[in-house]
């Protein structure tokens, strides 16, 4: 069978969905991470995947993260069956293929540009909708139809490019439009937003970071009821084990200097009607 490749115009910002995509696809051992929606879309996207030159520990570090924040939404949904998921700057992500929803209403979130793409490879349905907004336009949140049945928001690679100011308006907008909400994102610390810009597959597409954190309780000063659950440090990770000698070491290294293990996390919040733990 002949496979007819869509050719694909994004942003420099809109571009780094294809360095997730295809660290998904061939990052990590199937054994703890196999994604095969992500090679279907891959084997049917006209673009040199090569030329993002994406490096070994970003390739596990996307799958690692990628494997928690699908867990956090696991337990989300067993807890809250008929809950809402808010999974935003989705790019491609096939999340919505990989966590089974059951009733759950399901909205994936994207620039249009992206949502258009996606449109070519994830249908629709009653329980899962794609909305085409800028997540800063909060304009999109009136499509959102949820109940008192929970609410869980995804932010994964998204809030380090919207800047400080972007990302503390998004929280309280969340919390106001959704009290009691979950949230968990990835955020960088301080020192690697300011690095980052020489990582080969940023330089590749020219995409910015705007944002980092380095005391994820800073977060919870932006408005009363917000609350940090967990910092998860990907050192953490019980998948670790399975890899190679020399990933495992890399790893291991990490783990042993503060710097090196704040420098990329995972923060899980409540905002609004949670309590501190």
């Amino acid at each position: 069978m002949v496979v007819h490749k869509q050719k694909v115009r994004l942003t420099a910002e809109e571009e780094t969905l294809l360095i997730t995509l295809y660290a998904k696809a061939y990052g990590c051992p199937r054994a703890f991470f196999d994604d095969q929606t992500a090679l279907q879309v891959i084997e049917q996207i006209d673009y040199d995947f090569a030329s993002l030159k994406v490096p070994t520990g970003t390739r596990l570090t996307v799958c690692l993260r990628a494997k928690k924040l699908d867990e956090y939404l696991i337990q989300f949904l067993a807890q809250n069956p008929r809950g809402t998921v808010l999974n935003l700057g989705c790019g491609l992500d096939s999340r919505c293929v990989r966590v089974e929803a059951g009733e759950a209403q399901w909205y994936d979130l994207d620039l249009p540009g992206v949502i258009k793409i996606r449109e070519k490879f994830f249908e629709q349905t009653d329980n899962y909708h794609m909305i085409p907004a800028s997540v800063t336009d909060f304009e999109w949140m009136n499509a959102i139809t949820y109940s008192d049945k929970g609410v869980f928001v995804v932010a994964e690679g998204l809030l380090m490019y919207l800047g400080e100011a972007g990302v503390k308006s998004l929280v309280i907008k969340l919390q106001e439009e959704f009290p009691g909400c979950e949230l968990a994102c990835d955020a960088f610390s301080r020192l690697t937003a300011r690095n980052v810009k020489g990582h080969p597959s940023l330089k590749k597409t020219g995409a910015v970071v705007a944002w980092g954190v380095d005391d994820p309780r800073e977060i919870e000063t932006w408005g009363e009821g917000i609350s940090l659950k967990e910092e998860w440090f990907f050192t953490q990770a019980e998948e670790i084990k399975l890899l190679s000698p020399g990933n495992r070491l890399m790893f291991q290294i990490s783990g042993m200097f503060s710097v090196a293990k704040k420098a990329h996390r995972i923060l899980h919040y409540q905002l609004g009607a949670g309590h501190k733990e």
